[in-house]
């Protein structure tokens, strides 16, 4: 058994006499890329839990106008006649292709400003949010202090009854 030990021992020397050990270069990017997997995983995780991600505010906005205008032509009213429902079939089919023709050249043309509306309504919907809690602050103390001005009891003293304010 010695003698393998010496031959493998001798073998190693052999090799290493032969290719001197190198250090491996660092990766310069090896942050970067780490990163950038992770972030690919979590949207990949996201998606399968949540779905697509909203898009941008125009294809948001043609999307409604493509499902309003399913809608609106799959409608069959059965008030009407069997006449006067293809009449309407194709009034409706009408006034459909035309709010397409009027709002696709708006969309192509500024994308951005349906994305800076939707921004600018987000920021309004937040300002509202903050005016109505600080009016609903407003009520709920000014309620507790007309409860306080006028002495009321509210019926956690001591004694087993509760009083009635007759006024």
């Amino acid at each position: 058994m010695s003698e393998e030990r010496s031959t493998s021992d001798a073998a190693q020397g052999d090799a290493a006499a032969e290719a001197p050990f190198e250090a491996p270069t660092p990766d310069a990017d090896a942050w970067a890329k780490a990163c950038a997997e992770d972030l690919d995983a979590e949207k990949a995780r996201r998606r399968a839990q949540y779905g697509p991600p909203p898009g941008s505010a125009a294809e948001e906005l043609r999307k409604l106008v493509d499902a309003v205008s399913d809608k609106l032509s799959s409608l069959q009213s059965p008030l009407l006649g069997a006449v006067t429902q293809g009449a309407a079939q194709q009034v409706v089919q009408q006034v459909v292709q035309q709010a397409k023709a009027a709002v696709e050249p708006v969309i192509e043309r500024n994308p951005d400003v349906f994305d800076h509306l939707a921004a600018a309504g987000n920021e309004l919907l937040a300002a509202y949010r903050s005016a109505v809690e600080n009016q609903e602050r407003r009520w709920a103390t000014r309620e507790t202090d007309r409860g306080k001005d006028r002495g009321e009891d509210r019926g956690e003293g001591t004694g087993s009854g509760e009083r009635i304010d007759l006024d």
